[in-house]
Parts: structure tokens; sequence; C-alpha cells
């Protein structure tokens, strides 16, 4: 195994393609490359972690997580969750003992479906918290996009109450207010056994069963919330799992208005630090997306782990727990356009 190392390789291929300034500035945001987390754990007292790609993948956890976990607590390390899931903070650490992982040792998780998406949706259609008059909103009928209700039954409902508890999904587009995109399976009517499978979107990023629903939607300039921007996400047989952000991408494209939620808009995780009780300098994020992870974490102007065995994994042609080769590292973040501060191949000690 080699020591901790700068990916040289990076800095002498953006000084060569920048300007001197540029060059400059790259000089000092090379990323180290390391063996595992064990590396850095002394920099930081804070980790904010995301959980697919780093922590488990939906069905059970990666290997090394939990002891990494169990390990960074009993260094007095504090650790949080930021998801991406359109679920709640509570949903998301209910889950953990699945994964041999155990809530208290986090100090609390962040959400896009709580911290920000179902906010915007109780204060723009729901009930929202001490309106000014004090009245009860009409009911607000969304085209809902979201998860089977067979895979957990709550799911549905426990979002939609943290809207404002007057929002139900609509039967058609023509009686909806506005289109959310929650999740990626099924487009879900009033009644929970009413549903149509979004046929091809999953498994293959197909977006021909959901296309004539969204041309439905913009003929009647139907905004959208988009309370799970994710694109992809790794699947537990390691095949490609396309998400809900790729719904909005394309009703975007279409000319629809749509407002998203979650990483990689840095406020989540500023709510992260500020939940953490920390400095900044002394919080680091650990993700396996450039786009959504690393992105929002230089936003939020943070340190950040790029985890190389997650959604990336494929692109640089690498396995789970082995590290890609410098060349393939400094293409996919020229590619990007976003720089992690760290690089490791799993979350592990």
């Amino acid at each position: 195994m080699h020591p901790t190392r700068f990916l040289t390789a990076f800095a002498s291929t953006s000084s060569s393609s920048s300007s001197a300034a540029a060059a400059a500035t790259a000089a000092t945001s090379v990323p180290q490359i390391h063996n595992s987390i064990s590396e850095i754990a002394d920099l930081y007292d804070g980790f904010i972690l995301d959980q697919f790609g780093v922590l488990h993948n939906g069905k059970v956890p990666l290997e090394g997580a939990p002891e990494c976990i169990r390990s960074l607590k009993k260094m007095g390390k504090k650790l949080i969750i930021l998801s991406n899931t359109s679920g709640t903070a509570v949903s998301a650490l209910s889950k953990l003992p699945r994964y041999d992982m155990d809530p208290s040792d986090f100090v609390g998780a962040v959400t896009s479906g709580e911290e920000s998406s179902s906010r915007y949706i109780r204060e723009t259609y729901g009930n929202a918290d001490g309106a000014a008059d004090g009245a009860q909103r009409p009911t607000r009928r969304a085209v809902f996009f979201t998860w089977d209700y067979h895979d957990d039954p709550n799911r549905q409902k426990s979002y939609l109450d943290k809207c404002g508890g007057n929002i139900v999904p609509a039967n058609s587009v023509e009686e909806a207010d506005f289109v959310l995109a929650h999740g990626a399976n099924v487009w879900q009517r009033e009644r929970i056994e009413d549903f149509t499978q979004l046929e091809g979107f999953l498994q293959q990023g197909d977006l021909s069963s959901i296309e004539p629903i969204l041309e439905q939607c913009k003929a009647r300039n139907l905004p959208m919330v988009c309370a799970n921007s994710d694109f992809i996400v790794r699947m537990p047989d390691g095949s490609t799992g396309y998400m809900p952000g790729n719904i909005a991408k394309r009703y975007e494209e279409m000319g629809g208005e749509c407002k998203y939620f979650g990483k990689p808009d840095p406020k989540p995780f500023r709510a992260c630090v500020e939940m953490l009780g920390l400095d900044a300098s002394r919080v680091v994020h650990v993700g396996d997306s450039l786009h959504h992870d690393i992105a929002g974490a230089n936003a939020a102007e943070i340190a950040s782990v790029l985890v190389t065995s997650g959604i990336h994994c494929e692109e640089l042609g690498t396995n789970f727990g082995k590290l890609p080769t410098d060349d393939a590292l400094v293409d996919l973040l020229h590619k990007s356009g976003h720089t992690p501060t760290h690089i490791v191949s799993t979350f592990q000690l």
C-alpha cells in the first residue's frame, strides 16, 4: 500500500491548460489520495456522510462502513447523515440498524425531503406553520412521481404530512396544481392502490413512459418540485439506478419550470455544520458523487472526500476497494469540473 500522496498529475494538467492565475489556484487544491479514512481522521472533528455508495448500497452495508462509524465515534468524532433522499430525517435514521449501524452514533440527519423540499411545499402550497391569517388552505393536488408503497408503506404519507397535511396525489394532470418528483418508479394517484408503473425508468433511465405525462403538465404550465435531485445511484447488484433528478431535468428541457432541492445546494451542508456545532474548517463531507457531494461541499466551503467505489466506479474503471489510476482520476475530475480535498476507494479505516 502507498502512503498518502497528492494527485500531482492533476496539478500539472491544470497548469498546462489554464492561465497563470488559474494554475496557481489549482496548485493549492490538488486532491490527496489515501488508502483509508484513518489517514485523515485526525484532521477533522465532524463528518458529514452520504448514504448510498458510502455507507450502504440500499440492501446491505458496504464492507467496512459499520466498523468505520463505530471507530470514528470512539475517537470522539461527531457524525451526521446528509442525503438527497426524499424521505424524512427520522426515516433515514430508523433504517440504519438494518445496515449494522446505531442511530445514536449520529448527531442526526439532514435530508432534502425534510430540510428543503417539504418546507417549500408547505410554505407554497400547504398549511404553512404560523400562517399570518391562521386559515387552513384548501386541498392541493400534485402529479406525484414517487416510490411503490409496497417498498415502504409509510414513506409517501410521512412525506406528504411534512408538506402541510393538505397535499394529496392528483388522479389526473387536469386536476393538479403542481408536479412533485419524489421517487422514480410509480405515478401515484389519491387511492394508495391506484398507481402506474414508470416502466423502464428506474433500471434503464428510459423516459418514454414519463414524457407523455410531462408534456401534459407542460401544456398546463404546472411548476415542478424535485424532492430528490440525484441523477443516478449504484444499485445493490452493481447496476445503475436512475433517480428523480432526470425527470426534473427532462421537464426543464421541455420548457417546464422546476425547483430543485438537496445536494449540490450548499444550504443543507451548512445545516449539517450547524447541527454538528463545529467550525466549518473542522468538518469534512464524505460522498461518492462529484456533481452532488463534491460540488456541494465546495460551494459550502468545506473539505470533501470522494469515495471512488460509488457511482463513478465504472467511469474510473475500477472495482470496490481498489483505487483507480491517476490518469482515470485526472480525466474524470477535469470532465466534472469539481475537485475533492481527499480521495479514498471506500469508507473504511
